[in-house]
Protein backbone atom coordinates (compact mmCIF):
# COMPACT_ATOMS: atom_id res chain seq x y z
CA UNK A 1 0.00 0.00 0.00
CA UNK A 2 1.26 3.49 -0.87
CA UNK A 3 2.36 6.05 1.67
CA UNK A 4 -0.52 8.32 0.70
CA UNK A 5 -3.07 5.57 1.32
CA UNK A 6 -1.60 4.78 4.73
CA UNK A 7 -1.70 8.44 5.73
CA UNK A 8 -5.36 8.75 4.71
CA UNK A 9 -6.48 5.57 6.48
CA UNK A 10 -6.28 7.30 9.84
CA UNK A 11 -8.75 9.92 8.57
CA UNK A 12 -11.30 7.95 6.52
CA UNK A 13 -10.56 4.34 7.43
CA UNK A 14 -9.46 1.40 5.33
CA UNK A 15 -12.80 1.27 3.45
CA UNK A 16 -12.38 4.90 2.44
CA UNK A 17 -9.19 4.41 0.44
CA UNK A 18 -8.81 2.38 -2.75
CA UNK A 19 -5.64 1.66 -4.67
CA UNK A 20 -5.44 3.18 -8.13
CA UNK A 21 -5.00 -0.27 -9.64
CA UNK A 22 -8.38 -1.37 -8.24
CA UNK A 23 -10.15 0.64 -10.93
CA UNK A 24 -9.32 -2.11 -13.40
CA UNK A 25 -11.49 -4.44 -11.30
CA UNK A 26 -14.44 -2.01 -11.37
CA UNK A 27 -15.11 -1.70 -15.07
CA UNK A 28 -18.39 0.19 -15.42
CA UNK A 29 -18.90 1.10 -19.08
CA UNK A 30 -20.80 4.35 -19.46
CA UNK A 31 -21.72 5.46 -22.97
CA UNK A 32 -18.96 3.28 -24.39
CA UNK A 33 -16.25 4.35 -21.92
CA UNK A 34 -15.18 2.22 -18.96
CA UNK A 35 -14.66 3.72 -15.52
CA UNK A 36 -10.91 3.09 -15.57
CA UNK A 37 -10.66 4.68 -19.03
CA UNK A 38 -12.47 7.80 -17.85
CA UNK A 39 -9.99 8.17 -14.99
CA UNK A 40 -7.00 7.33 -17.17
CA UNK A 41 -7.87 9.90 -19.84
CA UNK A 42 -7.98 12.64 -17.20
CA UNK A 43 -4.32 12.17 -16.32
CA UNK A 44 -1.11 13.27 -17.98
CA UNK A 45 1.20 10.33 -18.81
CA UNK A 46 3.70 11.39 -16.13
CA UNK A 47 1.03 11.57 -13.42
CA UNK A 48 1.81 9.49 -10.32
CA UNK A 49 -1.73 8.82 -9.05
CA UNK A 50 -1.60 6.26 -6.24
CA UNK A 51 -5.07 5.99 -4.71
CA UNK A 52 -8.63 7.28 -4.50
CA UNK A 53 -10.08 8.69 -1.27
CA UNK A 54 -13.80 8.52 -0.45
CA UNK A 55 -14.63 10.78 2.52
CA UNK A 56 -18.15 10.36 3.91
CA UNK A 57 -18.61 13.79 5.54
CA UNK A 58 -17.54 17.35 4.85
CA UNK A 59 -15.35 17.12 7.94
CA UNK A 60 -13.52 14.11 6.56
CA UNK A 61 -13.18 15.87 3.21
CA UNK A 62 -11.61 18.86 4.96
CA UNK A 63 -9.15 16.63 6.82
CA UNK A 64 -8.17 14.81 3.61
CA UNK A 65 -7.43 18.10 1.85
CA UNK A 66 -5.56 19.46 4.85
CA UNK A 67 -3.38 16.35 4.80
CA UNK A 68 -2.83 16.68 1.06
CA UNK A 69 -1.93 20.35 1.48
CA UNK A 70 0.58 19.60 4.25
CA UNK A 71 2.26 16.98 2.06
CA UNK A 72 1.99 18.92 -1.22
CA UNK A 73 -0.04 16.16 -2.89
CA UNK A 74 -1.72 17.19 -6.13
CA UNK A 75 -5.43 16.33 -6.04
CA UNK A 76 -7.99 15.52 -8.72
CA UNK A 77 -11.53 16.06 -7.33
CA UNK A 78 -14.47 14.10 -8.75
CA UNK A 79 -17.88 12.67 -7.89
CA UNK A 80 -18.70 9.47 -9.74
CA UNK A 81 -15.96 10.21 -12.30
CA UNK A 82 -18.61 10.57 -15.02
CA UNK A 83 -16.90 13.43 -16.89
CA UNK A 84 -13.27 12.94 -15.96
CA UNK A 85 -12.48 12.24 -19.61
CA UNK A 86 -13.45 15.87 -20.28
CA UNK A 87 -10.93 18.68 -19.94
CA UNK A 88 -7.16 18.85 -19.77
CA UNK A 89 -4.72 16.22 -18.56
CA UNK A 90 -3.96 16.67 -14.86
CA UNK A 91 -0.70 15.77 -13.14
CA UNK A 92 -1.82 14.42 -9.76
CA UNK A 93 -0.94 12.19 -6.83
CA UNK A 94 -4.40 11.58 -5.36
CA UNK A 95 -8.02 11.39 -6.50
CA UNK A 96 -10.64 12.59 -4.00
CA UNK A 97 -14.22 11.51 -4.70
CA UNK A 98 -17.34 12.98 -3.12
CA UNK A 99 -19.46 9.99 -4.19
CA UNK A 100 -20.16 9.06 -0.55
CA UNK A 101 -21.29 12.58 0.37
CA UNK A 102 -24.69 11.86 -1.10
CA UNK A 103 -27.39 12.88 1.39
CA UNK A 104 -30.45 15.00 0.74
CA UNK A 105 -30.20 17.78 3.36
CA UNK A 106 -33.40 19.78 2.90
CA UNK A 107 -36.27 20.00 0.42
CA UNK A 108 -38.26 23.16 1.04
CA UNK A 109 -41.28 22.44 -1.16
CA UNK A 110 -43.00 25.75 -0.44
CA UNK A 111 -39.85 27.82 -1.06
CA UNK A 112 -38.94 25.87 -4.23
CA UNK A 113 -35.40 25.15 -3.02
CA UNK A 114 -33.42 22.00 -2.31
CA UNK A 115 -30.11 21.40 -0.53
CA UNK A 116 -28.07 18.24 -0.99
CA UNK A 117 -24.51 17.01 -0.63
CA UNK A 118 -22.39 17.39 -3.73
CA UNK A 119 -21.95 13.64 -4.26
CA UNK A 120 -25.67 12.98 -4.64
CA UNK A 121 -26.57 11.80 -8.12
CA UNK A 122 -28.93 14.01 -10.11
CA UNK A 123 -31.11 11.01 -10.93
CA UNK A 124 -31.59 10.26 -7.22
CA UNK A 125 -32.40 13.90 -6.46
CA UNK A 126 -34.96 14.06 -9.26
CA UNK A 127 -36.72 11.00 -7.86
CA UNK A 128 -37.01 12.66 -4.45
CA UNK A 129 -38.19 15.98 -5.90
CA UNK A 130 -40.79 14.25 -8.07
CA UNK A 131 -42.56 13.05 -4.91
CA UNK A 132 -43.43 16.71 -4.31
CA UNK A 133 -44.25 17.41 -7.96
CA UNK A 134 -41.01 19.33 -8.54
CA UNK A 135 -37.70 18.96 -10.41
CA UNK A 136 -34.28 20.53 -10.92
CA UNK A 137 -34.53 22.03 -14.41
CA UNK A 138 -31.33 20.75 -15.98
CA UNK A 139 -30.62 17.89 -18.39
CA UNK A 140 -26.82 17.46 -18.38
CA UNK A 141 -24.73 14.77 -20.01
CA UNK A 142 -24.73 11.36 -18.31
CA UNK A 143 -27.72 12.41 -16.19
CA UNK A 144 -28.23 8.91 -14.76
CA UNK A 145 -24.85 8.88 -13.00
CA UNK A 146 -23.64 12.51 -12.82
CA UNK A 147 -23.39 14.03 -9.34
CA UNK A 148 -24.58 17.49 -8.40
CA UNK A 149 -21.06 18.69 -7.64
CA UNK A 150 -19.75 17.36 -10.95
CA UNK A 151 -22.54 19.06 -12.88
CA UNK A 152 -21.72 22.39 -11.23
CA UNK A 153 -17.96 21.91 -11.70
CA UNK A 154 -18.37 21.33 -15.44
CA UNK A 155 -21.14 23.92 -15.90
CA UNK A 156 -23.20 21.30 -17.71
CA UNK A 157 -26.87 22.22 -18.19
CA UNK A 158 -28.34 20.97 -21.49
CA UNK A 159 -31.29 21.83 -23.70
CA UNK A 160 -33.54 23.09 -20.88
CA UNK A 161 -31.45 26.28 -20.61
CA UNK A 162 -33.80 27.70 -23.29
CA UNK A 163 -36.54 28.08 -20.68
CA UNK A 164 -34.77 27.91 -17.31
CA UNK A 165 -31.25 29.24 -17.88
CA UNK A 166 -27.95 27.60 -17.03
CA UNK A 167 -26.73 25.90 -13.87
CA UNK A 168 -25.46 29.28 -12.62
CA UNK A 169 -29.04 30.51 -12.61
CA UNK A 170 -30.16 27.57 -10.46
CA UNK A 171 -27.36 27.52 -7.89
CA UNK A 172 -28.15 29.80 -4.95
CA UNK A 173 -25.88 28.42 -2.23
CA UNK A 174 -22.90 26.17 -1.69
CA UNK A 175 -20.40 24.85 0.82
CA UNK A 176 -16.87 24.01 -0.22
CA UNK A 177 -13.53 22.89 1.09
CA UNK A 178 -10.49 24.91 0.04
CA UNK A 179 -7.19 23.37 -0.96
CA UNK A 180 -5.83 23.90 2.57
CA UNK A 181 -8.78 22.08 4.18
CA UNK A 182 -10.66 25.20 5.30
CA UNK A 183 -14.46 25.05 4.95
CA UNK A 184 -16.29 27.99 3.36
CA UNK A 185 -19.92 28.78 2.53
CA UNK A 186 -21.67 31.18 0.18
CA UNK A 187 -25.27 32.07 -0.62
CA UNK A 188 -28.11 30.47 1.29
CA UNK A 189 -31.42 28.68 1.03
CA UNK A 190 -33.50 31.58 -0.24
CA UNK A 191 -33.76 32.46 -3.91
CA UNK A 192 -33.18 36.21 -3.45
CA UNK A 193 -30.01 35.91 -1.37
CA UNK A 194 -27.40 37.96 -3.28
CA UNK A 195 -25.21 39.17 -0.44
CA UNK A 196 -21.43 38.81 -0.61
CA UNK A 197 -19.00 37.59 -3.25
CA UNK A 198 -20.77 35.41 -5.83
CA UNK A 199 -18.91 32.12 -5.40
CA UNK A 200 -21.78 30.28 -7.07
CA UNK A 201 -20.96 31.77 -10.46
CA UNK A 202 -17.22 31.53 -9.84
CA UNK A 203 -17.29 27.81 -9.05
CA UNK A 204 -19.65 26.88 -11.87
CA UNK A 205 -17.53 25.48 -14.66
CA UNK A 206 -14.27 25.71 -12.69
CA UNK A 207 -13.45 21.99 -13.13
CA UNK A 208 -12.42 21.51 -9.50
CA UNK A 209 -9.54 24.00 -9.70
CA UNK A 210 -10.68 26.35 -6.91
CA UNK A 211 -12.03 23.99 -4.24
CA UNK A 212 -14.13 20.88 -3.73
CA UNK A 213 -17.88 21.35 -3.37
CA UNK A 214 -19.41 19.53 -0.41
CA UNK A 215 -22.99 20.85 -0.47
CA UNK A 216 -25.17 22.73 -2.96
CA UNK A 217 -28.53 24.53 -2.86
CA UNK A 218 -30.67 24.98 -5.96
CA UNK A 219 -33.88 26.68 -6.92
CA UNK A 220 -36.34 24.15 -8.32
CA UNK A 221 -39.53 24.21 -10.39
CA UNK A 222 -42.92 22.47 -10.56
CA UNK A 223 -43.06 19.50 -12.92
CA UNK A 224 -44.83 20.47 -16.16
CA UNK A 225 -48.28 18.96 -16.62
CA UNK A 226 -47.84 18.01 -20.28
CA UNK A 227 -45.24 17.96 -23.04
CA UNK A 228 -45.08 17.78 -26.81
CA UNK A 229 -42.11 17.87 -29.16
CA UNK A 230 -42.10 18.97 -32.80
CA UNK A 231 -39.48 18.01 -35.38
CA UNK A 232 -39.04 20.04 -38.55
CA UNK A 233 -36.76 18.79 -41.32
CA UNK A 234 -35.62 20.30 -44.59
CA UNK A 235 -33.05 22.51 -46.29
CA UNK A 236 -30.78 24.73 -44.23
CA UNK A 237 -32.27 28.02 -45.39
CA UNK A 238 -35.80 27.01 -44.40
CA UNK A 239 -34.65 25.58 -41.06
CA UNK A 240 -32.82 28.84 -40.30
CA UNK A 241 -35.96 30.83 -41.15
CA UNK A 242 -38.16 28.58 -38.99
CA UNK A 243 -35.72 28.98 -36.11
CA UNK A 244 -35.70 32.76 -36.34
CA UNK A 245 -39.49 32.85 -36.61
CA UNK A 246 -39.79 30.66 -33.51
CA UNK A 247 -37.36 32.73 -31.45
CA UNK A 248 -39.12 35.97 -32.41
CA UNK A 249 -42.61 34.61 -31.70
CA UNK A 250 -44.71 34.51 -28.54
CA UNK A 251 -44.25 30.72 -28.30
CA UNK A 252 -42.53 29.52 -25.11
CA UNK A 253 -40.52 26.35 -25.83
CA UNK A 254 -38.44 24.80 -23.07
CA UNK A 255 -35.85 23.39 -25.49
CA UNK A 256 -34.78 24.13 -29.08
CA UNK A 257 -32.10 21.94 -30.69
CA UNK A 258 -30.65 22.20 -34.19
CA UNK A 259 -29.56 18.76 -35.41
CA UNK A 260 -27.05 18.09 -38.18
CA UNK A 261 -27.58 14.99 -40.30
CA UNK A 262 -27.02 12.10 -39.57
CA UNK A 263 -28.01 12.81 -35.94
CA UNK A 264 -31.17 10.85 -35.06
CA UNK A 265 -30.77 9.20 -38.51
CA UNK A 266 -31.84 12.42 -40.23
CA UNK A 267 -31.13 12.95 -43.93
CA UNK A 268 -31.29 16.73 -43.62
CA UNK A 269 -30.84 19.37 -40.92
CA UNK A 270 -33.49 19.11 -38.21
CA UNK A 271 -35.10 21.47 -35.72
CA UNK A 272 -36.28 19.76 -32.52
CA UNK A 273 -38.54 21.87 -30.29
CA UNK A 274 -40.07 20.93 -26.94
CA UNK A 275 -43.11 22.55 -25.32
CA UNK A 276 -43.97 21.87 -21.67
CA UNK A 277 -46.95 23.44 -19.93
CA UNK A 278 -50.61 22.62 -19.39
CA UNK A 279 -52.09 20.32 -22.03
CA UNK A 280 -54.06 22.84 -24.09
CA UNK A 281 -51.08 25.21 -24.24
CA UNK A 282 -48.59 22.66 -25.56
CA UNK A 283 -51.09 21.42 -28.15
CA UNK A 284 -51.71 24.92 -29.49
CA UNK A 285 -48.01 25.80 -29.56
CA UNK A 286 -47.05 22.56 -31.29
CA UNK A 287 -49.75 23.11 -33.91
CA UNK A 288 -48.56 26.67 -34.50
CA UNK A 289 -44.97 25.55 -35.10
CA UNK A 290 -46.11 22.81 -37.49
CA UNK A 291 -47.97 25.50 -39.44
CA UNK A 292 -44.80 27.60 -39.61
CA UNK A 293 -42.88 24.60 -40.92
CA UNK A 294 -45.53 23.78 -43.50
CA UNK A 295 -45.47 27.35 -44.83
CA UNK A 296 -41.70 27.03 -45.33
CA UNK A 297 -41.95 23.68 -47.07
CA UNK A 298 -40.52 21.72 -44.14
CA UNK A 299 -41.51 18.20 -43.14
CA UNK A 300 -43.09 18.23 -39.68
CA UNK A 301 -43.92 15.65 -37.04
CA UNK A 302 -45.09 15.84 -33.41
CA UNK A 303 -44.66 13.49 -30.44
CA UNK A 304 -46.33 13.28 -27.03
CA UNK A 305 -46.31 10.94 -24.04
CA UNK A 306 -43.66 8.28 -23.59
CA UNK A 307 -42.40 8.56 -27.16
CA UNK A 308 -41.76 12.27 -26.63
CA UNK A 309 -39.53 11.80 -23.58
CA UNK A 310 -37.74 8.87 -25.24
CA UNK A 311 -36.93 11.08 -28.23
CA UNK A 312 -34.90 13.49 -26.09
CA UNK A 313 -33.28 10.61 -24.25
CA UNK A 314 -32.26 9.08 -27.57
CA UNK A 315 -30.67 12.35 -28.66
CA UNK A 316 -28.73 12.67 -25.41
CA UNK A 317 -27.47 9.09 -25.58
CA UNK A 318 -26.26 9.61 -29.14
CA UNK A 319 -24.32 12.71 -28.12
CA UNK A 320 -22.79 10.96 -25.10
CA UNK A 321 -21.87 7.63 -26.64
CA UNK A 322 -18.25 7.10 -27.64
CA UNK A 323 -17.98 5.05 -30.82
CA UNK A 324 -15.16 4.33 -33.22
CA UNK A 325 -16.97 6.45 -35.81
CA UNK A 326 -17.49 9.47 -33.51
CA UNK A 327 -14.82 9.46 -30.80
CA UNK A 328 -14.16 13.18 -30.32
CA UNK A 329 -16.64 15.30 -28.33
CA UNK A 330 -16.58 19.09 -28.34
CA UNK A 331 -18.53 21.89 -26.70
CA UNK A 332 -19.10 24.77 -29.09
CA UNK A 333 -20.64 28.18 -29.03
CA UNK A 334 -21.58 30.46 -31.91
CA UNK A 335 -23.89 33.40 -32.43
CA UNK A 336 -27.42 31.92 -32.41
CA UNK A 337 -28.14 33.53 -35.77
CA UNK A 338 -25.12 31.68 -37.24
CA UNK A 339 -25.90 28.23 -35.83
CA UNK A 340 -27.42 26.67 -38.96
CA UNK A 341 -24.71 28.15 -41.17
CA UNK A 342 -22.02 26.78 -38.84
CA UNK A 343 -23.45 23.25 -38.98
CA UNK A 344 -23.66 23.46 -42.77
CA UNK A 345 -20.02 24.54 -43.12
CA UNK A 346 -18.83 21.86 -40.69
CA UNK A 347 -20.12 19.16 -43.06
CA UNK A 348 -17.31 20.01 -45.45
CA UNK A 349 -14.67 19.46 -42.76
CA UNK A 350 -15.84 16.38 -40.85
CA UNK A 351 -18.90 14.17 -40.26
CA UNK A 352 -20.81 15.56 -37.27
CA UNK A 353 -23.56 14.42 -34.92
CA UNK A 354 -25.01 16.28 -31.94
CA UNK A 355 -26.91 19.52 -31.55
CA UNK A 356 -26.71 23.28 -31.11
CA UNK A 357 -29.24 24.87 -28.75
CA UNK A 358 -30.75 27.54 -30.95
CA UNK A 359 -31.55 30.08 -28.24
CA UNK A 360 -28.01 30.30 -26.85
CA UNK A 361 -25.80 29.08 -29.70
CA UNK A 362 -24.16 26.57 -27.35
CA UNK A 363 -23.96 22.94 -28.34
CA UNK A 364 -22.41 19.51 -28.01
CA UNK A 365 -21.04 17.87 -31.14
CA UNK A 366 -19.23 14.62 -31.88
CA UNK A 367 -16.76 14.22 -34.72
CA UNK A 368 -15.12 11.23 -36.31
CA UNK A 369 -11.40 10.72 -35.77
CA UNK A 370 -9.63 13.94 -36.75
CA UNK A 371 -6.14 15.30 -36.87
CA UNK A 372 -5.16 18.32 -34.82
CA UNK A 373 -5.12 20.59 -37.91
CA UNK A 374 -8.68 19.54 -38.79
CA UNK A 375 -9.87 20.32 -35.27
CA UNK A 376 -8.18 23.70 -35.40
CA UNK A 377 -9.98 24.36 -38.68
CA UNK A 378 -13.28 23.61 -36.94
CA UNK A 379 -12.28 25.97 -34.12
CA UNK A 380 -11.43 28.73 -36.58
CA UNK A 381 -14.88 28.29 -38.11
CA UNK A 382 -16.60 28.70 -34.73
CA UNK A 383 -14.49 31.70 -33.80
CA UNK A 384 -15.29 33.32 -37.13
CA UNK A 385 -18.96 32.96 -36.17
CA UNK A 386 -18.39 34.80 -32.91
CA UNK A 387 -17.90 31.68 -30.81
CA UNK A 388 -15.54 28.98 -29.56
CA UNK A 389 -14.78 25.27 -29.70
CA UNK A 390 -13.50 23.33 -26.69
CA UNK A 391 -12.34 19.73 -27.03
CA UNK A 392 -13.94 17.78 -24.17
CA UNK A 393 -13.21 14.19 -25.10
CA UNK A 394 -10.43 12.92 -27.36
CA UNK A 395 -7.54 10.45 -27.36
CA UNK A 396 -4.70 11.49 -25.05
CA UNK A 397 -2.28 11.94 -27.95
CA UNK A 398 -4.63 14.41 -29.62
CA UNK A 399 -5.16 16.36 -26.39
CA UNK A 400 -1.40 16.64 -26.01
CA UNK A 401 -1.00 18.01 -29.52
CA UNK A 402 -3.21 21.11 -29.14
CA UNK A 403 -4.75 23.54 -26.69
CA UNK A 404 -8.06 21.84 -25.97
CA UNK A 405 -9.66 24.99 -24.55
CA UNK A 406 -8.66 27.40 -27.30
CA UNK A 407 -9.47 30.39 -25.11
CA UNK A 408 -8.85 33.65 -26.98
CA UNK A 409 -10.32 36.15 -24.51
CA UNK A 410 -8.56 38.66 -22.26
CA UNK A 411 -9.49 37.22 -18.83
CA UNK A 412 -6.69 34.66 -18.48
CA UNK A 413 -4.59 36.90 -16.22
CA UNK A 414 -7.59 37.46 -13.93
CA UNK A 415 -8.36 33.73 -13.85
CA UNK A 416 -4.78 32.95 -12.85
CA UNK A 417 -4.96 35.51 -10.04
CA UNK A 418 -8.17 33.94 -8.76
CA UNK A 419 -6.57 30.50 -8.92
CA UNK A 420 -3.61 31.78 -6.92
CA UNK A 421 -5.93 33.29 -4.33
CA UNK A 422 -7.93 30.09 -3.81
CA UNK A 423 -5.17 27.53 -4.41
CA UNK A 424 -1.75 29.21 -4.22
CA UNK A 425 0.16 25.92 -4.43
CA UNK A 426 -1.78 24.77 -7.52
CA UNK A 427 -2.71 21.47 -5.87
CA UNK A 428 -6.30 21.12 -7.17
CA UNK A 429 -6.78 19.75 -10.70
CA UNK A 430 -3.41 21.16 -11.84
CA UNK A 431 -3.19 21.93 -15.55
CA UNK A 432 -6.75 20.70 -16.19
CA UNK A 433 -8.33 24.06 -16.97
CA UNK A 434 -7.83 27.04 -19.29
CA UNK A 435 -4.28 28.28 -19.67
CA UNK A 436 -2.80 25.38 -17.69
CA UNK A 437 -4.60 26.49 -14.50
Amino acid sequence: MSGIAKALESIIGLAGVKAWESLADEEQPLAGISKSSRFATALAPKSSAQCIAYPKTSGELAEVLACAHANHWRVLPCGQGTKLHWGGLAEIDLVVSTARLNRLIDHAIGDLTVTAEAGMRLADLQMELAKGGQFLAIDPSYASTATLGGIVATGDTGALRQRYGGIRDMLIGLSLVRSDGAIAKAGGRVVKNVAGYDLMKLFTGSYGTLGILSQVTFRIYPLPAAAQTVMLQGNDEAIAQATQTLLASALTPTAIALLPAPTMELDTTGLLVRFQNIGISVEQQADRLLQVGEALGLKGQAWAGTEESQLWQQLQEQIETHTSAFSIACKIGVLPSKAVETLARMKAIAPTIGCIYAGSGLGMLRFSDLTAPALLKLRDLCQAQGGFLTVLEAPIALKQSLDIWGYSGNALDLMQKIKTQFDPSYLLSPRRFVGGI
